[in-house]
């Protein structure tokens, strides 16, 4: 049962360009306290660690027991380990008077006299406007490249999937609206009356972030720098749950260092006297583990206990390091 192919430690070991590593899954399944121990981790390696959270409802900042919302700061005693807990509102204001730009030079290249107020709300009230901002945080910290290794804890699987495809899908947006651009860009140029030609604000600002995207994307696909782990509890749910995702993880290219598995009952701490509940839990998680053997094979990395309190603080964490990394 306990019976690994390729543990963690042997991944990063075969993987020596790895950069950027993400933990995802069902919600509740401990992504944030594997994403912690990776961080620690990687930081006693001797490398500079950001460990970032791109989950919209933070929990860093109660795992690690100090405060890192909207600023990097060193964790768990260890100089090399950062923790920041993305703050959207910010992205989201700058985002917002970015459209306002936009909107108003739009509506000044095509002789409009609406304001862009009246389109502002209607386009930031989407509730993937936040997903975007996210997105755009996460690529800022990926591109600036200040550090030599970076772990992201993720929202649920399914947030997940959609923040790390935006890449793809802006790619594709900002291609068409290129297209549009030209476009009416060649049209104007053909009804004015001067060849002089204009400067254009929001083409620059397209073919920029086009760039941007393709960089994003080239390292969300590329294998040798980054990896997205599955964290499943050895139960039906959110075994179902990375099942049905890892398969898109690799449609969208994005590379599956493999998964984790926790909240493991320990056989050897269970006897005949011990409770009937905690015999039948064990039972049933065999059965799973089962399964995940047939659906995950050697794609799984650690199998993680259940502790006997939670885990929480830089001594637990070191505790977890010890598991999640075994030789």
């Amino acid at each position: 049962m306990n019976q690994i192919t390729v543990s963690m430690t042997q991944y990063m070991k075969d993987h020596p360009r790895l950069k950027f590593i993400f933990f995802g899954g069902k919600g509740g399944v401990g992504k944030t306290v594997m994403a912690g121990a990776a961080a620690l981790w990687a930081a006693k390696e001797g490398k500079k660690t950001l460990l970032a959270s791109t989950n919209p409802v933070h929990s860093l900042s109660n795992l690690l027991e100090q405060d890192v919302f909207g600023k990097a700061a060193t964790v768990c005693d260890e100089a090399n380990c950062y923790a920041f807990e993305i703050d959207t509102k910010d992205t989201i204001e700058r985002s917002k008077q970015e459209i306002r730009e936009k909107i108003n030079w739009f509506l000044k290249f095509a002789d409009i006299s609406t304001k862009a107020d009246e389109f502002i709300e209607s386009a930031t009230m989407n509730p993937a406007f936040e997903e975007s901002a996210m997105f755009e945080n996460m690529t800022d910290l990926m591109l600036k490249d200040e550090y030599d290794f970076y772990v992201f804890d993720t929202a649920p699987t399914a947030n997940a999937r959609r923040l790390l495809g935006m890449s793809k899908v802006y790619s594709l947006w900002v291609e068409k609206m290129l297209k549009s651009r030209q476009e009416a860009t060649s049209l104007r140029e053909l009804l004015s009356f001067t060849k002089k030609k204009e400067k254009d604000p929001l083409m620059d600002y397209l073919l920029g972030f086009k760039d941007r995207m393709a960089k994003a994307q080239d390292l969300l696909t590329d294998d040798a720098l980054t990896a997205f782990f599955f964290v499943t509890l050895p139960e039906s749910l959110p075994i179902a749950v990375i099942t049905r995702f890892i398969n898109w993880f690799h449609e969208f290219g994005i590379p599956v260092g493999g998964v984790v598995v926790n909240g493991l009952i320990q056989k050897d701490q269970v006897g005949a006297e011990t409770v009937e509940f905690v015999r039948n839990r064990v039972k049933m998680q065999e059965e799973h583990m089962a399964e995940i053997r047939e659906i995950f094979g050697d794609r799984v990395r650690a199998l993680i206990p259940l502790f006997e309190t939670e885990v929480k603080g830089a001594k637990m964490l070191n505790r977890l390091v010890d598991r999640l990394f075994t030789a």
